[in-house]
């Protein structure tokens, strides 16, 4: 178990974190979700050790996790963490990165193990090509691939997807974190795509300004978000007044009605999403966003619904 207290961690005089106090269960995949400069990446670095925490503590179990006042070297060895700017060695191939911290020792099994974690990543068709050859993209799966080489219990991922294309994205994502529940793999990953939070936590943790402002499931996040901050990581926000309580709807929430409502909207425009169309309207002088299941007009009026 990793348990976190942190009172406050500041860079000089400006307080980057405050407030956090969080257990993680071995094996549980969280995801802290939240905007550019809220301080995901600073709480990452202090747990795998790389900045001194003076306000607080943090423990692995029964060990205490120090900071680099205490290490020789920064970094536990049993912790693992993908920075947004992965160090690989630019003048060896992808299969030399990655078995680089691998025994020699048993070459048959080591060799086993790097072509596993090649197809992890699916860069099997790449293992002799330098690094130096390779796209952004490419370089951070290898990176990927090197971070989980000698299975750590710890796994910290601090944007891990970022220069990935999206075609290759979502099977990548289902790859990797199937490979981490299989091994029993405590992962951390702070992001800022709502999609892949959803999909492969088993809690969320939002941030704001340095503190978690909502935990729970991804279910429960998506569908009962505590404000229009945390509801605008999964789309377009609606604040619609309804028997005198401002209440926040997403646009999936609202449906077009057969019959008169309270709620009549003039179509402003439609936007194409694939499956589904999402239309911005205007009701009583404010822009509302629903979605629809086919094309509707500009200046169209139509009565909405909440759905069930």
């Amino acid at each position: 178990m990793l348990n976190v207290t942190i009172r406050s961690f500041a860079y000089a005089e400006e307080t980057v974190l405050k407030n956090l106090d969080f257990k993680v269960e071995k094996g549980t995949h969280i995801s802290i979700l939240g905007e550019s400069g809220c301080g995901k990446s600073t709480l990452l670095k202090i747990i795998y050790g790389l900045l001194q925490l003076e306000n607080g503590q943090i423990f692995w179990g029964e060990q205490q996790l120090m900071g680099p006042d205490f290490n020789l070297v920064p970094g536990e060895p049993f912790i693992k963490y993908l920075a947004q700017d992965f160090d690989l060695m630019p003048f060896i191939s992808v299969s030399e990165n990655i078995g680089k911290h691998l025994s020699r020792r048993f070459m048959e099994q080591r060799q086993e193990r790097i072509d596993e974690l090649l197809e992890v990543v699916d860069m099997t068709d790449f293992a002799d090509v330098h690094v130096k050859l390779l796209s952004g993209g490419q370089k951070q799966r290898v990176a990927l691939a090197r971070a989980i080489a000698k299975e750590p219990e710890l796994l910290l991922l601090d944007e891990p997807f970022s220069h990935i294309d999206n075609f290759r994205r979502n099977a990548l994502r289902r790859n990797l974190y199937a490979y981490l529940k299989k091994e029993n793999i405590t992962c951390i990953t702070a992001t800022h795509d709502s999609e892949e939070a959803l999909s492969f936590s088993d809690i969320i943790k939002m941030m704001r300004n340095g503190s978690f402002i909502q935990t729970a499931t991804p279910e429960e996040v998506f569908k009962n978000p505590k404000n229009a901050y945390v509801a605008s990581f999964f789309g377009d926000i609606n604040e619609l007044i309804i028997n005198g309580t401002k209440n926040l709807i997403m646009p999936h929430q609202l449906s077009v009605s057969e019959s008169k409502t309270p709620l009549k909207v003039t179509v402003l425009k439609s936007y194409f999403k694939g499956s589904y169309y999402l239309i911005e309207g205007l009701y009583e002088g404010q822009k509302i966003y629903f979605n629809s299941s086919k094309l509707l007009k500009t200046t169209q009026e139509v009565f909405l619904k909440l759905s069930q």
